[in-house]
């Protein structure tokens, strides 16, 4: 078997309370293979999130090592993390967190010229992603004149434009109807295949989690049999 994309162990994660401390992941180990789909479930205040946070790399455990593409990511310092985080995953959240004021087109364009793309050339394969989600006429309007389905959509454009290998996501669909979130869920497996990617998405949603190769459940900071 090759070696896996990501190799968590024996994460743990806490934070100051009071005189004592808040235990929220307790030892949490996972091997993730390149190309798999992973659902993550669990009741409100699990641990889910702050697992994916972690895994992600958005936060550092309190112990535990993390191992993304054979580099051990929790060794960099936050300058260096924060730029392969950039060209190495990818992140949609139940709420689409774009720039209010930048259009649609800009938006999708950030992690490129954070990365170090020359403008026109990242508005260019911005567009270009945009375009393959149906929103090539979207692209000079503004979050505020965009609906729910078609926010997220770009949230999910910007997620992919610099072709991340794993893409994460924390309730993707919460904030949709049921029209739009089925068709966002479906819109997750296409452009897994179309792209390669390796997908670790926590949900609430139990009919979303099934359609995953591995459906896992966290509970008070484990994994629940």
């Amino acid at each position: 078997m090759t070696e896996p994309l990501l190799v968590a162990k024996n994460i743990f994660k806490s934070y100051p309370q009071g005189a004592g401390e808040l235990k929220i992941l307790n030892g949490i180990s996972i091997n993730i293979q390149a190309g798999e789909s992973i659902s993550i479930v669990g009741s409100s205040g699990a641990g889910k999130s702050t697992l994916m946070h972690i895994l992600g790399t958005l936060d550092r455990p309190s112990a535990g090592e993390l191992i993304v593409a054979g580099q051990n990511v929790l060794a960099m310092n936050d300058d260096e993390l924060a730029l392969y985080r950039n060209s190495q995953m990818g992140f949609v959240f139940q709420f689409h967190h774009l720039l209010q004021e930048f259009t649609a087109l800009e938006n999708v364009a950030i992690p490129l010229r954070i990365a170090g793309v020359e403008k026109v050339q990242a508005l260019a394969q911005a567009a270009h992603f945009l375009g393959s989600l149906g929103l090539g006429a979207r692209g000079g309007h503004y979050p505020s004149q965009l609906s729910g389905g078609e926010l997220q959509r770009v949230a999910i454009a910007r997620a992919l434009v610099c072709r991340p290998k794993i893409l994460f996501a924390d309730e993707p669909t919460g904030n949709l109807d049921s029209k739009n979130s089925l068709l966002i869920q479906d819109l997750f497996f296409e452009l897994k295949e179309k792209f390669g990617l390796t997908l670790v998405v926590v949900t609430h949603d139990a009919n979303f989690a099934k359609k995953f190769s591995r459906a896992l459940r966290i509970s008070d900071g484990q994994w629940a049999n």
